[in-house]
């Protein structure tokens, strides 16, 4: 892989955006071999153990971080903190098509069947989407008193070779912070005892204790609530769609019948390799919908289609295709999204906010204020979206790595969980409405409020810095400008919620930068944009470092 360049992101390698070599294809036998034998090695002092990020556990059986074990004790501490909740209802339970995905399914519903959960997954074991289970969850949760929940198995975007695996409560969304902290360290303490205290059956037993549901079907026909399904039908639009062989791979078909829609699946092979893929910016199989290596692909055929859409392997997230911009920058379509739910979900509430991360483009808040509605700022990570979406209180929400919900088009939850599903086929009905495609509509909005340009970039820290950015607070910022503009606001904490942004954002009238520590590499991640041009956010991101830099030195580390 090419070294580290001076502005902080790695070169593009070679092989960006080309076919994988055939001497990179992963062995699926043995990564699915170490997940068993490799728990030993996780199970010893000082092995590694479960740790939540912003999307559940995740690490691979080759390093030993994703393994049985983990699986084993991370499932019966699920079941003990739902049983100290009062959660009586059935367990919805899904997988991505991931390699290490299908033996982790296998282990959980043997733990959940011993700890006599109600488990329901999707018939014949096929692969789950994630929103498929959060509007499962919900869907229950609408009409009965004994509350359901779920577990997703999946590491998103991830490379090949990675397993993750997450835990949604009745509120259908991602759990937590203090949940995920209980289930983390409950899990833990039963690693340490060798999962002694795991409860397990056989798998037969478990199949055979299970209930199996049609989800993928339910859940298609539910579609037209939430997206105007006639109107895209009606328009005869050319879609095109790339499931990157993710667990949403099969219902674009199945979309495509039910309601009468012209939708020509590219690449339609489910391989736990990807080695269909192309590879990502640093070299590596990703299967990143938002970039524009992994993309590739499709982009070469975006002429073919009105609009083509692709997703990650668990179809949280969107990639939108428009023959006038290529593949959308995350944040562009965010803004083109909101601008026109808003305007055209008139039984939304009238109050209904727009969720947004602290690190998303401000072209979302001046569409927010050309539409006179409140923008939610949140810390990133979906869950803080979570209570808003269930309520109605937040008509979107939606992060810039390409995560997105909305509400149903009566103004009701539609799920609590990213939903890469439905952002793509609202890419279809803003064209089906209004004759243009969601990157047209995109130029229309920078001619009104400027052309904002978008980065993020890495720098090195070790972790004494990271936990020192992890606490700043206002007051740790000696500086009057960034970027040669007076700074406007300090923030540490997200204004929406109070919450703690693990970080720093320094705003100006026409940029901003945040910077937050990475959670998994010694590293801190600088988010920054200018709404003037391109030599203005370089040196936003040189005042970036120079500020964090001086924090550090200030601190002695």
């Amino acid at each position: 892989m090419s070294p580290t360049s001076s502005n902080g992101l790695s070169d593009i390698h070679p092989l960006a955006g080309r076919s994988v070599p055939a001497d990179m294809v992963m062995d699926t036998a043995a990564l699915v071999d170490a997940y068993f034998t490799r728990s030993a090695d996780a199970a010893a002092p000082g092995g590694p153990p479960v740790a939540f990020g912003t999307s559940g556990h995740r690490g691979s059986s080759l390093d030993a971080s994703f393994t049985e074990i983990h699986i084993l004790a991370t499932t019966q501490a699920i079941c003990e903190y739902r049983r100290a909740q009062g959660i009586d209802g059935p367990l919805f339970i899904g997988a991505d098509t991931h390699a290490l995905s299908a033996p982790a399914l296998e282990t959980a519903m043997e733990v959940l069947a011993a700890n006599d959960v109600a488990v329901i997954y999707q018939e014949n074991l096929d692969p789950v989407p994630t929103p498929v289970i959060s509007w499962a969850i919900l869907g229950w949760n609408r009409t009965r008193s004994r509350r359901a929940d779920g577990i997703v198995i999946t590491p998103s975007h991830n490379p090949p070779e990675d397993g993750g695996f997450k835990y949604n409560p009745p509120t259908g969304g991602p759990a937590d912070t203090d949940v995920t902290r209980w289930i983390q360290d409950r899990a833990n303490e039963l690693i340490r005892k060798g999962a002694g205290g795991v409860r397990r059956v056989s798998f037969q037993d478990a199949l055979d204790a299970a209930r199996p549901m049609d989800l993928r079907r339910d859940y298609i026909s539910d579609l037209g609530a939430v997206v105007d399904m006639e109107a895209i039908a009606a328009s005869g639009l050319r879609l095109g769609a790339d499931p990157m062989g993710g667990a949403g791979a099969a219902y674009w078909d199945l979309i495509a019948e039910r309601y009468g829609i012209d939708i020509t699946v590219v690449n339609p092979g489910v391989d736990p390799t990807f080695s269909f893929m192309r590879l990502d910016r640093d070299g590596k199989i990703r299967m990143d919908c938002s970039s524009p290596w992994a993309m590739a692909g499709l982009v070469d055929l975006k002429d073919r289609f009105d609009v083509a859409f692709g997703n990650d392997p668990d179809f949280d997230r969107h990639g939108i295709v428009t023959p006038s911009a290529g593949l959308m920058n995350p944040n562009h379509y965010l803004a083109v999204a909101i601008q026109y739910l808003f305007r055209n979900r008139t039984s939304w509430p009238r109050d209904a906010q727009i969720g947004k991360t602290l690190v998303s483009s401000s072209m979302i808040d001046r569409v927010a204020g050309d539409l006179g509605r409140r923008v939610a700022e949140v810390p990133v990570g979906f869950k803080w979206f979570v209570d808003g979406l269930l309520s109605s209180a937040y008509g979107f929400g939606g992060e810039e790595s390409a995560g997105a919900s909305f509400l149903r088009r009566d103004g009701t939850t539609w799920t609590t969980d990213k939903d890469g599903i439905i952002m793509n086929l609202l890419a279809a009905e803003i064209t089906a409405h209004t004759g243009k495609d969601p990157g047209e509509h995109y130029t229309a909005l920078t001619e009104r409020f400027g052309a904002p340009i978008y980065a993020r970039t890495d720098a090195p820290a070790g972790p004494a810095r990271k936990k020192a950015l992890s606490a700043l607070s206002v007051d740790d910022v000696q500086a009057s400008t960034v970027g040669g503009h007076p700074i406007t606001r300090i923030l540490t904490r997200a204004p929406a919620n109070n919450a703690p942004i693990g970080g720093l954002k320094v705003e100006t009238e026409n940029g901003w930068f945040a910077a937050r520590p990475s959670g998994t590499e010694d590293i801190y991640k600088i988010y920054a944009e200018s709404f003037v041009d391109q030599a203005h956010l370089e040196r936003i991101q040189r005042d970036a470092r120079t500020l964090v830099d001086d924090v550090f030195t200030r601190a002695g580390i």
